[in-house]
């Protein structure tokens, strides 16, 4: 008491790092401790991205070290979960379903749309996670929280807010961001606004030669010109701009009821796709320009919950969303008038209702799910010399895709120290879509698909002992075929042409997974995964026919046909290993292993290394954290992939890799080492500061089409208010 007395009655609570249990949303949608869920699940809180100060989403679920992130180009970032990415994987942002039905089987860099200034917590939910989600959840769940309104406590009128500053040296990045928060008692706003300027990336000094730009194409004149790079570690064109803004009112009108409605809207500038740039004909680049339009995506959402008991329901949530996404491609060979732009436009509404009920032993989470993508894409053909601009073949036909969904997901307690999860969903998917042949002779005009898919999951927690969580769990997981699997038209690969196929049914994903949890002590904490994952009637690209012929002329080029088609099945098992070692008070040891092995079978019948199944990762960490100042070491890692091992799809991209012995691509393994330091010099100000490949590695991450960035200095200043 009379140390209490001296503090002035004031208790600090400190995180305990070893702790067993964190608060989640991602499992169920509501607040729950992990301990109670059978699946795993990462997060990424405000202090680890405040330290680590991430330029783009992407590169924030990258810091975590439980995802591997893959690049096509500087403004893009591909995550891949467990052997699975792009539409396998479903992004969710304050719960509401970001994921599209043009979300490509293709690389996505959808994600970096989203504000990791304007992110309260990350959470990466591992494994299908279908029975809540729906639909593309096969892989994983990444849901991204945003800054919530505070209210005032006091009822007093209460507000605070920060501006951030940050320079990078190995893309000369500009960035600025600021956020304002103003409550009342029952009312609450939070402003968010970020600008990012990046210029071209500059690759390490250490590494291969395969990966230098010794040239580019450049325009002069009306002529496109190949010109001598007068730094082949700078890789031209690489650079882009991103605005984010975010506006949040909250209402609380009472203890039982929470309204909020929130407006974000994020666009880049015009960028290029540099592993086009890289890609080369009879020795001589391929492209005279090749380029994603502005990504635009905005989104307004009103979030409701009600938390009263009652005979239907504890806790209520209804989320109600409208979201717009634009994207296009702009593309010329080099030294043809010729420009195509393909423009890509999607209006997504979605309804959430879920609801939470205390039974005697158990709990229930139940819901229903309203989710309709209207998709319009329109073509341009355009002649640079003479500027004159006609129709041209749209990527996509005119299309609707619709989800309705009901899920429940009952927690049953079986003992003090185990508990039981049983959960089951029922969709209904549809699909209509108009084709336009008069660009190329399909023998259909239409296509709908009406169908459902039935997906659930069996999990089982046993807290052993205060300090060891032992957890199986199977799940199912489905992806039905949206837009871009049953009607896109694109230039796959050189000489090759994807073309719609109407006929392709959902695939199914079976996993199974066992987690082991254990504290020694109070010094070190372990915990282990070991999954295995099935998935059947798996979309995949394959040879196909056109009015029985194998070629059509496509953007002046005769090229073999190919369509999405239901002609596989993949698997994928791995390990997920963490390490915590408490050292001191101050001093934290911490590491991740990622080790993921996939197959999926080809057409002949023979199996191939599966695309998005990364080589082992890791990341090891040792961080010092006092009142005032937070330190870290660390360094990141990734595996070799030789050319025996690369996905046959892979073999047929030997820009983006370099060559072995042999010759043959191959990507070769790496590892970077890298320090990180916040200072807080008062309850106002924070400094930021950090050198990342300290050794100027040159490499270039698994199937990434752009390389990595060298030494690079990262300086921020963080004033708060």
């Amino acid at each position: 008491m009379t140390v209490l007395k001296a503090n002035n009655y004031m208790l600090t609570l400190a995180e305990d790092p070893l702790a067993l249990e964190e608060i989640v949303v991602s499992g169920t949608r509501w607040s729950q401790g992990s301990a109670n869920l059978p699946s795993r699940i990462s997060s990424i809180s405000n202090r680890d991205m405040a330290l680590q100060n991430p330029q783009t989403a992407a590169d924030l679920l990258g810091a975590s070290g439980d995802v591997f992130i893959q690049k096509s180009q500087q403004g893009g970032g591909s995550p891949m979960i467990r052997g699975f990415s792009t539409n396998r994987l479903l992004y969710a942002v304050d719960g509401i379903r970001m994921n599209t039905a043009i979300f490509r089987s293709g690389n996505l860099q959808n994600v970096i749309s989203l504000d990791p200034f304007a992110t309260e917590q990350t959470e990466v939910l591992f494994g299908p996670g279908s029975v809540i989600y729906g639909s593309d959840a096969i892989g994983g769940v990444m849901s991204f929280q945003t800054l919530t309104p505070q209210l005032a406590s006091n009822g007093r009128t209460f507000t605070s807010g920060k501006a951030v500053a940050r320079y990078a040296s190995a893309n000369k990045e500009n960035t600025f961001h600021f956020d304002v928060n103003a409550g009342w008692k029952k009312w609450a706003l939070v402003t968010s606004f970020s600008s990012n300027d990046f210029g071209d990336l500059k690759m390490g000094k250490h590494g291969p030669a395969e990966y230098l730009r010794p040239f580019y194409v450049n325009r002069q004149d009306s002529v496109d010109v190949i010109v001598t790079n007068d730094d082949p570690l700078i890789q031209r064109p690489s650079g882009y701009s991103q605005i984010n803004v975010m506006q949040k009112v909250r209402f609380v009108p009472s203890k039982a009821w929470d309204i909020q409605l929130g407006l974000h809207y994020s666009t880049t500038s015009e960028y290029s796709r540099y592993d086009r740039h890289v890609r080369y004909r009879n020795g001589l680049p391929r492209y005279g320009e090749w380029s994603y339009g502005p990504q635009m995506w905005n989104m307004t959402n009103l979030s409701v919950t009600h938390k009263q008991a009652n005979a239907l329901y504890n806790q209520l949530a209804i989320r109600l969303a409208h979201q717009g996404f634009e994207e296009s491609r702009i593309s010329r060979d080099i030294n043809r008038p010729s420009r195509e732009t393909r423009i890509e436009a999607v209006q997504a509404y979605s309804a959430n209702f879920d609801f939470v009920k205390a039974l005697q032993i158990g709990t229930l989470f139940y819901g229903l799910e309203f989710v309709s993508d209207d998709v319009t894409s329109t073509g341009i053909n355009e002649n640079i010399a003479t500027g004159v601009r006609g129709a041209g073949p749209a990527r996509y036909p005119q299309a609707t895709w619709a989800s309705y969904a009901a899920y429940a997901n009952y927690q049953h307690t079986l003992s003090e120290k185990t508990t039981l999860q049983v959960g089951a969903r029922y969709n209904q998917f549809m699909l209509d879509a108009t084709f336009d042949t008069s660009f190329y002779p399909f023998p259909f005009t239409t296509a709908e698909v009406n169908k459902g898919a039935l997906t659930g999951s069996t999990g089982l927690v046993s807290k052993i002992s205060n300090h060891f969580i032992l957890s199986v769990n199977g799940s199912t997981g489905f992806r039905s075929p949206n837009v871009d699997d049953l009607g896109k038209v694109f230039d796959s690969a050189d000489g090759a042409v994807t073309i719609p196929n109407p006929d392709l049914e959902s695939e199914y994903a079976y996993n199974g997974e066992i987690s082991l949890v254990k504290v020694f002590g109070t010094r070190v904490k372990t915990d282990l995964t070991a999954y295995y994952t099935m998935l059947e009637n798996a979309m995949v690209r394959r040879d196909f026919l056109l009015n029985g012929e194998d070629s059509i002329v496509y953007d002046g080029e005769l090229s073999k046909v190919e369509a999405i088609q239901n002609a596989a099945v993949a698997t994928v098992f791995g390990l997920q290993a963490n390490i915590e070692i408490k050292l001191s008070e101050e001093f934290m040891l911490s590491s991740k292993f990622n080790y993921q092995k996939g197959e999926e079978e080809l057409d002949d019948g023979t199996t191939s290394p599966s695309r998005h199944a990364a080589p082992w990762f890791g990341l090891t960490r040792l961080t010092y954290n006092t009142k005032h100042v937070t330190m870290q070491f660390y360094a990141q890692y990734s595996g070799e992939r030789k050319f025996s091992d690369l996905p046959q799809e892979e073999q047929g991209k030997p820009e983006i890799y370099a060559k072995d012995e042999n010759g043959d691509p191959y990507s070769p393994g790496w590892y970077t080492l890298n320090f990180k330091a916040n200072y807080q010099a008062n309850d106002k100000i924070i400094i930021g500061a950090g050198l990342e490949n300290i050794t100027d590695k040159r490499y270039r991450p698994y199937s990434s089409g752009i390389v990595a960035p060298g030494r690079n200095m990262v300086i921020s200043l963080t004033v708060k208010f």
